[in-house]
């Protein structure tokens, strides 16, 4: 028997402003695991069609008997006492949620106490920072938990999960908190020799599936650790128990003494590494759907609007490039986005299509008389992460290349032709970018997943 929950996709993520690059620009590849992963995280959320998300912080106000939340309408944070004032975001509460959340947990006795007028702190602002800066959009509430027993954060998870199911709203659930503070001499919490076997347990025990097994771990030990993540992934645990469970630790790292660790528990996608509908599908749908939008738009100067029932990876918002060639194998036209700027990916694509056939300017608007000869492709482009030049390679990573100031940037995709080596893809992206050579750089990498379309997909008339 299949469960069916609104509550489509539970983790755990860290919460170090020293993650955040304009925080902790000096350090940041020290945490270079952890940023990664939490852009994989924010992309597998994405793909589940989460529209709400529910984050649960140890360092919102505590109240003993309560649970919290902040419910002014919209919801600020910024990272002011990290001395990066100017890095802030506003985002809406999902009122109807934390209503229903509210009425659950009044119905097991739970009171959650409300939070005006108050910024959110950093284990809310941090892992909401990675998932607005890679493209999750929607309303979120914003939770705290109390001095209430270990069972009682496991019943309060099942009551948000009731609430979820009652709204009917897609729903992703993160559980923010770091391990350990104790694994290092010089770690915040001082240095405890036995605090690393707290990461270890949880670590394994999500890596082997058994989530439960975090409820019944020692707390003697976890006291030794000098953790404040525990109670947050109880309460995601208790959220998840009827759900089936896809575990999978996607980094851990302790740099400075702190274990972080980035996990998801619960994922109604798992089946797709980036999609809710198989790759095959994905392929037609994708390339299909730049072939239209360049025909509609070179006969009719229209431009074709976005299938009605988008989904999936369709749906979710994504940059992109798309590639025209011959069928001799020629370049016709690539034109793309190196951060999204439609609301979905679908929108992306018509544009960039209609862009790689008019505006390319290496090459004329593409007429009529071509539109058979010609074949497409769809790169989506994952998140980056900084990179040095050895951890380049051609044939899997794209580089993303920019001067000192940041105003100058250049990209060139994974997989072309004739670039054999990250020395020539970085002075190819430099050129591109109108870099000086020899001037400093700051290098990205990138993965994409690209769709091509076969002979097989195209249509009878286009030959």
């Amino acid at each position: 028997m299949t469960y069916h929950s609104s509550l489509v996709f539970s983790g755990i993520a860290p919460h170090p402003p020293i993650m955040v690059p304009e925080v902790g620009p000096e350090a940041i590849g020290q945490v270079r695991e952890s940023t990664a992963a939490m852009a994989e995280l924010t992309r597998r959320i994405i793909c589940s069609g989460a529209q709400s998300i529910i984050l649960i912080s140890p360092h919102a106000p505590l109240e003993v008997d309560s649970f919290v939340a902040y419910q002014d309408p919209e919801l600020y944070g910024d990272f002011s006492h990290f001395r990066a004032p100017e890095t802030r975001f506003l985002v809406s509460l999902d009122a109807e949620m934390l209503a229903a959340i509210r009425n659950s947990a009044r119905r097991d006795d739970y009171r959650v106490t409300g939070i005006s007028e108050h910024d959110l702190d950093h284990g809310i602002a941090v892992p909401l920072y990675f998932l607005l800066k890679h493209g999750w959009q929607g309303r979120v509430v914003a939770l705290g938990y109390s001095f209430l027993a270990n069972e009682d954060h496991l019943r309060f998870g099942s009551c948000i999960r009731k609430a979820v199911d009652q709204v009917g709203r897609s729903t992703a659930f993160i559980a923010s908190g770091d391990l350990s503070h104790r694994l290092k001499p010089h770690a915040p919490a001082g240095y405890n020799p036995g605090a690393h076997a707290f990461d270890e347990q949880v670590v394994d025990n999500l890596s082997s599936g058994a989530p439960q097994r975090i409820v019944e771990i020692d707390q003697e030990l976890r006291a030794q650790a000098g953790e404040c993540g525990y109670r947050s992934m109880l309460v995601a645990i208790g959220a998840g128990r009827e759900l089936p469970l896809a575990c999978e630790v996607l980094s851990y790292e302790a740099p400075f003494g702190v274990g972080y660790m980035v996990a998801q528990l619960t994922n109604s996608s798992t089946e797709a590494a980036y999609s809710v509908f198989d790759q095959e599908d994905a392929e037609v749908d994708l390339a299909a759907l730049a072939r239209e939008a360049v025909e509609t738009f070179v006969h009719t100067g229209d431009q074709t609007s976005p299938p009605s029932d988008t989904r999936g990876l369709l749906a979710a918002r994504a940059p992109c490039f798309v590639s025209l060639k011959t069928l001799t194998g020629d370049l016709r036209g690539c034109i793309g986005t190196i951060e999204p700027v439609k609301d979905t990916l679908a929108q992306e694509i018509i544009a960039n299509a209609i862009s790689a056939a008019t505006h390319d300017p290496r090459f004329p608007p593409v007429r009529d008389e071509e539109l058979s000869n010609l074949r497409y492709s769809v790169d989506v482009l994952l998140p980056s992460e900084p990179a040095v030049m050895h951890e380049l390679d051609p044939l899997i990573y794209g580089v993303i290349v920019e001067d000192e100031s940041g105003s100058r940037r250049g990209l060139l995709l994974p997989d072309i032709p004739g670039v054999e080596s990250a020395e020539e893809q970085v002075e190819i992206a430099a050129r591109k970018a109108g870099i000086p050579r020899g001037a400093p750089l700051k290098l990205s990498r990138f993965k994409v997943e690209r769709f091509n379309e076969t002979f097989n997909d195209i249509p009878d008339e286009s030959f």
